[in-house]
């Protein structure tokens, strides 16, 4: 097995300074917000889990564009990565969002859009490892994963635009406001700091992550061709 890399070690290590210095700043340093209280500061970490998946799901995209031109399994692998970790930061995303609404709108969950196409967008990712499971042949299952995630991948930038295009209660704080949104709220100085400090935060985590899940992509593609010579 290959040894870590010492900038991916010191990656790690950075990782959880910049988490930690994070929670201070979205559970100490930033006010608290006057209508919905404490609760908001769900927001920082929210919306940056929202982020580092939005971001995964493009790469996504991107990286089953160039595998099927090139048709280099390198790039399957990169997509699986993407998609693996941006799950979990989404999944993350939609269980903070519940924890937000719960004191905010007096319920865990309402089929909002937004929140309804966020548990779509999760369900056409999970989706996507139960269909790779069934495809034995790598460079088929890599075809079909590449086509998957480019269709899919639609789902995030409608998600993402739900809030701008529907009638929701969901509050639009970044990039304008919806004339039909109900709630919202304006950043503070300090809270604007903690909101670009975790978004940076949570970027990086994922840099971290992806780099450690390419680094076991490449050992299970390995242990893949081993098992192929020795049932030829």
């Amino acid at each position: 097995m290959q040894s870590k890399p010492v900038t991916l070690t010191i990656l790690d290590v950075v990782s959880i300074i910049l988490l930690g210095i994070s929670t201070y700043l979205a559970l100490v340093f930033a006010p608290t917000e006057l209508v919905m209280g404490d609760v908001q500061r769900v927001f920082y970490f929210h919306i940056g889990t929202a982020w580092t998946a939005l971001l995964g799901f493009i790469l996504a995209a991107v990286f089953s564009v160039i595998y099927l031109v090139k048709k280099d399994l390198k790039w399957d692998r990169y997509q699986v990565a993407a998609i693996e970790v941006s799950l979990i930061f989404f999944f993350i995303t939609i269980v903070l969002g519940s924890i937000w609404a719960r004191p905010a709108w007096n319920t865990w969950w309402t089929w909002d859009p937004r929140l309804t196409t966020a548990a779509v967008t999760e369900l056409i990712y999970i989706a996507y490892f139960m269909l790779r499971q069934g495809i034995d042949d790598p460079d088929r299952r890599a075809r079909f994963g590449a086509v998957y995630a480019l269709v899919g991948g639609l789902s995030a930038p409608i998600t993402f635009f739900a809030i701008r295009l529907f009638r929701t209660i969901h509050p639009v704080v970044i990039g304008g406001a919806n004339a039909e949104a109900e709630g919202g709220f304006s950043m503070t100085a300090d809270m604007r700091v903690a909101f670009f400090f975790a978004l940076f935060t949570f970027t990086i985590i994922f840099i971290d992550l992806f780099w450690n899940r390419i680094r076991l992509g490449d050992l299970q593609e390995k242990v893949e061709q081993l098992k192929l010579k020795v049932t030829m």
